[in-house]
């Protein structure tokens, strides 16, 4: 088969299409020095940017369907990163169990410290203390909790700076589930378990308002297990990670471009997934195409 000429895959990638490969190999090699490493990955970039004229796609047609294109990129980008450490993010082991003292509150729906806003009225809803919420660490953790009563599921929401370590602060209608209301401060043990809705729907994204491709924030919704880490997919081929504020999203000071993304997202138990092709939408929730295992 006949290679394209640059100026024509440029515009078959402006009309959303794939440039033919030039055979089948498929090792990566795409500038054929016998290696597949970081700089096969910036020239397949640049080739199908229409920036580079070396190379042939006859070694990067990863995916064996006779075309070249992102799909072959992301691809090769997997194949040459390492893959972070699992055991230097986990948390702690899945099903601890916690102990602490629990209180109510009648807020959390809106406008609370993990910015979930809106918080869905299915859910029943807690603020967590300071140090096991952990600078958001825990912000949107599904929480199984037991009290004198009985044991209840709740979404952490808000924050209670003033509690100890294993305190919550339950809404006002979820207290009595777990203890007499005229206790008004009891103990109870609770521990993390997959959120719910994660079991039917991937990982989701909100973009902070204000964001553009210069200054940007995201925050990580509908995941099975709290986050603890999250990197996006740079030019160079190079997963960095975000800083994680307070408020609850990761932010990227210089911004992150014009998109689509390809994100790499750690859970406290070190389960790592990569969700790739999430366009840049600021007005909106954009669904993404990953979810952690259970």
């Amino acid at each position: 088969m006949k290679r394209i000429g640059t100026a024509a895959a440029v515009l078959l990638m402006m009309l959303g299409c794939a440039v033919p490969a030039a055979a089948a190999s498929a090792d990566g090699d795409f500038n054929a020095d016998g290696v597949t490493d970081r700089a096969d990955v910036l020239l397949l970039r640049d080739w199908l940017l229409g920036k580079a004229v070396k190379g042939t796609g006859s070694r990067a047609d990863l995916n064996a369907d006779q075309m070249l294109d992102a799909r072959d990129l992301t691809l090769l980008k997997r194949l040459i990163l390492p893959e972070p450490e699992a055991h230097d993010w986990i948390l702690e082991p899945k099903g601890t169990i916690h102990s602490g003292e629990a209180t109510f509150y009648g807020g959390g729906y809106e406008g609370g410290c993990a910015m979930l806003d809106p918080v869905s009225k299915d859910y029943w809803i807690t603020a967590m203390n300071l140090p096991d919420y952990n600078c958001a660490e825990l912000a949107g953790a599904y929480l199984e909790v037991t009290g004198e009563l009985g044991t209840i599921n709740v979404l952490v929401t808000d924050l209670l700076p003033e509690g100890k370590k294993g305190d919550l602060d339950l809404y006002t209608d979820a207290f009595p589930l777990i203890a007499p209301v005229e206790k008004g401060r009891v103990p109870v043990t609770w521990k993390i378990i997959p959120l719910d809705t994660a079991a039917d729907a991937p990982l989701s994204y909100k973009y902070k308002v204000g964001s553009t491709a210069f200054w940007c924030a995201v925050q990580v919704r509908n995941h099975r297990y709290p986050i603890e880490r999250l990197e996006y997919l740079n030019s160079d081929g190079e997963f960095v990670e975000l800083p994680r504020r307070n408020f609850n999203y990761f932010e990227a000071q210089s911004g992150l471009g014009e998109g689509p993304f390809t994100f790499r997202i750690t859970d406290i138990y070190g389960q790592v997934v990569i969700d790739e092709d999430i366009p840049f939408t600021p007005d909106e929730i954009q669904q993404g195409h990953a979810q952690f295992p259970e």
